[in-house]
């Protein structure tokens, strides 16, 4: 039996079974707009980070803003709070400029 074929066999089993009934977004549209807007060699890379267990860096900043926002709403020493605010909008500036580069490169390959 070709490959595909067994591949339909266990899927239609699981289907049969009810494995699929419960999963999160069943029956709705899957919107892949961004997907197909963003440029292909960033798709790549970013299936490959994804793979990898690695997110992108301004991903991983957001993270860190996050983290700094529950600290900053802890926080009740009023130079700690100074510092930790320059530190978010350090952090917000940095994801600005990450973002501007990737719209940059998605405009000019698409000139």
């Amino acid at each position: 039996m070709p490959i595909d074929r067994a591949i339909e066999a266990i899927i239609r089993e699981a289907m049969a079974r009810g494995e699929f009934d419960n999963l999160p977004g069943k029956g709705k549209t899957i919107d892949l707009t961004d997907y197909f807007n963003t440029p292909e060699d960033l798709r790549l890379a970013y299936s490959i980070m994804k793979n990898a267990g690695v997110l992108p860096e301004e991903v991983e900043i957001l993270k860190e803003i996050e983290a700094l926002n529950s600290e900053l709403e802890a926080c009740t020493d009023e130079s700690q709070r100074k510092q930790l605010k320059k530190k978010i909008e350090d952090r917000k500036m940095r994801v600005s400029l990450l973002l501007e580069g990737h719209r940059a490169r998605r405009t000019k390959s698409s000139e």
